[in-house]
């Protein structure tokens, strides 16, 4: 993250309303902005799951979900999408779903950190190898979806809370999701 990344602020209907530093956008007081999460499956169907690196500012050490972040201001999502999944996994995206566009959560981890977005949710695919960026991502694991699927529910705390929320909703966590999304 560079010093002067900056994220945008949103109103409840998701209107953009202004920007903030991305350093200082995080804390107890969290103001609602826009963000995005992406499933990442492989060929054999199973989903990437990546470890948040130990000196993230949220849920740091935490298993979560493909990969997240925050479009820039005037920046469209699929591109931010793109971009952050080079960037963190050193991966290249194709056939991207929207599958959750109204996601929004509101949640605060161990050290009192707030994270408040309204976060459209996507699936993708990809071939490529992972190369970690290690200031992102600690560790990842590619695990058949209804693995992890019971791994949340059996488990909840050891994943981030937008992960166990997503799961619930989205059908790559129901028996027949990735048929679904290959129709």
């Amino acid at each position: 993250m560079t010093m002067n990344e900056e994220v945008v602020l949103v109103d409840d209907d998701g209107t953009p309303i202004g920007t903030a530093p991305k350093a200082s956008v995080h804390g107890t007081e969290t103001a609602l902005h826009l963000a995005f999460s992406c499933h990442v499956v492989n060929e054999d169907g199973d989903v990437l799951v990546t470890r948040r690196a130990l000196d993230k500012k949220t849920w740091p050490g935490v298993w979560t979900n493909s990969f997240c972040g925050h479009p820039r201001p005037a920046e469209p999502l699929l591109h931010a999408v793109h971009r952050r999944a080079e960037f963190e996994l050193g991966i290249t995206l194709s056939e991207i779903e929207l599958a959750l566009p109204l996601f929004r959560y509101r949640a605060t981890d161990a050290s009192g950190v707030v994270e408040n977005e309204i976060c459209p949710v996507y699936i993708a695919r990809t071939v490529d190898d992972l190369d970690l960026n290690p200031r992102e991502v600690l560790e990842a694991r590619w695990v058949p979806p209804t693995q992890l699927r019971e791994g949340l529910a059996a488990t909840p705390w050891a994943f981030s809370p937008w992960l166990v929320l997503q799961s619930q909703q989205l059908h790559l966590f129901e028996p027949t999701g990735l048929q679904r999304m290959a129709c």
